[in-house]
């Protein structure tokens, strides 16, 4: 296995609870940048690599950009996390709603986070106009969707969207998730669709959920049938500083292990959730 395949090493599939991989924790900080860098008004070079589009909506303030890695062959959608007034405003909008966003379906009964939904759906056509026109000059590039914060939650409705908007192909692998810090995003259907769909590609990097940070467990799962929500994906949690792939722990499949950051009540926004992988954020990462 190469450093080019991305794939989680077979240390990290074994069990529950356990440190994981150099690569999975290199793979977690390449991400991470991409998410930190959304932050940016402006990325010339995500990453060190081709900003194919900068993209925002002023009524809902999303903000993020398409990349083009061609040495990973990967188009990478970033999404900036909460930075505004509105930004706040979306994030209280907690009501359960039908997933509708042009061109996909889900299974009937799957609810996500109204206002999540509402600011990917600013941006979407946006996106996947020029995820299009990406594809057809890069056809073998994979999608990867990066978030920090409510960018996070952004970041998985937007794979969800992306994998049936753009399947995998021969020449191209599937989408894939890396989100830090984010919030709970859906009902337990929806939580379970992404974890049938993606599986092991959804990196719940949030857990990374740097030591106490309140964020992904701040909407708790105690609530009624209108706003419940539940994590999909694996968590990562960073438990202990300094972050290391020793003091990282790959939790239990299904998205809500009570023995990682859920055991720890959520204290809301701490000084955790600005700081991932060593990274303070906004540390733009774009030369």
């Amino acid at each position: 296995m190469t450093s080019m395949e991305h794939t989680i090493t077979t240390a990290d599939n074994t069990g529950d609870h356990g440190s994981i991989s150099r690569q999975t924790f290199d793979e977690l900080t390449h991400y991470f940048k991409y998410a930190s860098s959304a932050y940016s008004p402006v990325c010339l070079r995500p990453n060190g690599n081709t900003l194919v589009l900068q993209f925002g909506n002023h009524i809902s303030d999303v903000l993020g950009f398409i990349a083009r890695d061609d040495d990973r062959k990967e188009l990478v959608v970033a999404l900036r996390g909460s930075a505004s007034i509105t930004d706040a405003m979306l994030d209280a909008n907690i009501l359960l709603v039908p997933f509708l966003t042009p061109g996909v379906s889900l299974p009937p009964k799957a609810r996500v986070h109204a206002g999540f939904l509402a600011a990917w759906n600013t941006v979407a056509l946006q996106i996947t106009a020029t995820l299009a026109a990406q594809r057809q000059l890069h056809s073998g590039h994979r999608l990867v969707v990066a978030g920090h914060s409510m960018g996070g939650a952004l970041a998985t409705i937007a794979a969800v969207s992306l994998l049936q908007l753009f399947p995998a192909s021969p020449v191209m692998d599937q989408t894939r998730i890396y989100s830090y810090g984010a919030p709970r995003t859906g009902n337990e259907v929806f939580a379970e669709y992404v974890n049938a769909e993606f599986g092991a590609r959804a990196f719940r990097g949030n857990p990374l959920v740097h030591t106490n940070d309140g964020v992904p467990t701040m909407i708790p799962t105690s609530l009624d049938r209108l706003t419940r929500k539940i994590h999909p994906g694996i968590e990562y949690w960073q438990h202990v500083d300094p972050p290391s792939p020793s003091t990282t722990l790959r939790c239990a499949a299904g998205g809500e292990d009570p023995c990682c950051s859920a055991s720890i009540p959520s204290g809301g926004i701490t000084p955790a959730h600005a700081t991932y992988l060593g990274i303070t954020v906004p540390t733009p990462f774009c030369l």
